[in-house]
């Protein structure tokens, strides 16, 4: 069976497959409908072919240095044989495309066995932030778990209220920080709060400006500070949201980041309205961290765990599935 013959039965399977499709239809159109064009002028995978997929990747965000790292093991994989197909060039492509995404295995979300599990969500003004954390507490409260927000995201005009009435609506308590005040300080009072009310999740929405990078370690650094001095081991989990439809200047936001914090993972927002999808190997490739949730829509439930598998198949539906 072949490797999109694979995915394929992999992703019948899947309960959120419908979402998947919807939310990467965008990115299909950009990569998988313009690959599938390719195969009426194959003439194998020469330099031009390479010139021409080289493009399409780029066109899809994958950015130059990964684009040129899978073209060269899509020709080293095809020089292996004598003739090749259209059909097989891009089974090994999809398959080299997940071992690119592979190369560096993901670390798994930290939870904290004794307590409250911190989460720290980081991001420019207008990434999703604030929507994330919502999102991300509605899926924590069907699983069960208790949830509390800090809207430590000081500095935005609004910001403060608007996470407070994602509370309301969702009943989650809030709890605010002071608007242009220290966002360590909420960070503080959410903890003490999360402890004394034994809270499961503790979502904190962090003030994320680039304008001056060293302002923004430091202020990085102490909410790390002021979170293990409360809970030990917090913040269990620091994660970035970025607004895909961005692309590379999102890579780039996020190598800032990364040099400020320690980063364990990426929250992509706004996948379905970007033809890019290929940013997701892009962060991978780049800054070895997992892509642990994509947006794939307005609605709370569209807010789903990457797979892998899914991505691939929804961003490559419709190619010739070699057999």
């Amino acid at each position: 069976m072949s490797f999109i013959s694979k995915l394929k039965e992999l992703f019948t399977k899947k309960e959120d497959k419908a979402v998947y499709l919807s939310g990467f239809k965008k990115a299909k159109q950009t990569f998988g409908d313009q690959l599938n064009q390719m195969k009426y002028e194959f003439k194998g995978v020469n330099d031009e072919f390479l010139e021409q997929l080289t493009i399409i990747l780029l066109e899809s965000d994958v950015g130059i240095e990964t684009a040129d790292l899978i073209c060269d093991r899509l020709k080293a994989k095809c020089d292996e044989f004598p003739t090749i197909t259209f059909h097989w060039a891009m089974n090994f492509l999809m398959e080299i495309m997940k071992g690119v995404y592979e190369e560096v295995p993901d670390s798994s979300i930290v939870y904290n066995p004794d307590g409250t599990t911190v989460i720290l969500l980081e991001g420019v003004n207008g990434s999703g932030k604030t929507t994330t954390a919502a999102k991300l507490a509605r899926m924590y409260a069907r699983q069960g778990k208790s949830v509390a927000f800090v809207a430590a995201d000081t500095f935005r005009a609004g910001a403060i209220d608007q996470l407070a009435e994602w509370g309301k609506r969702l009943n989650v308590p809030c709890i605010k920080g002071r608007e242009n005040g220290d966002p360590s300080a909420a960070i503080v009072d959410g903890c003490r709060y999360a402890k004394e009310h034994g809270i499961d999740i503790l979502l904190c929405d962090t003030a994320g400006r680039l304008q001056n990078k060293k302002n923004l370690m430091n202020e990085l650094a102490k909410m790390n500070r002021v979170c293990g001095k409360e809970i030990e081991g917090a913040p269990h989990n620091i994660w970035l949201v970025l607004d895909a439809t961005t692309g590379q200047n999102g890579l780039s936001q996020a190598e800032i980041f990364a040099e400020s914090t320690n980063l364990s993972g990426i929250v992509l927002t706004k996948m379905d309205g970007t033809a890019k999808g290929g940013i997701v190997l892009a962060i991978k490739h780049k800054l070895h961290l997992p892509v642990l949730f994509i947006g794939l829509g307005e609605q709370p439930e569209d807010l789903r765990p990457f797979d892998l598998d899914s991505y691939l198949y929804s961003i490559s539906e419709g190619l010739d599935n070699g057999e």
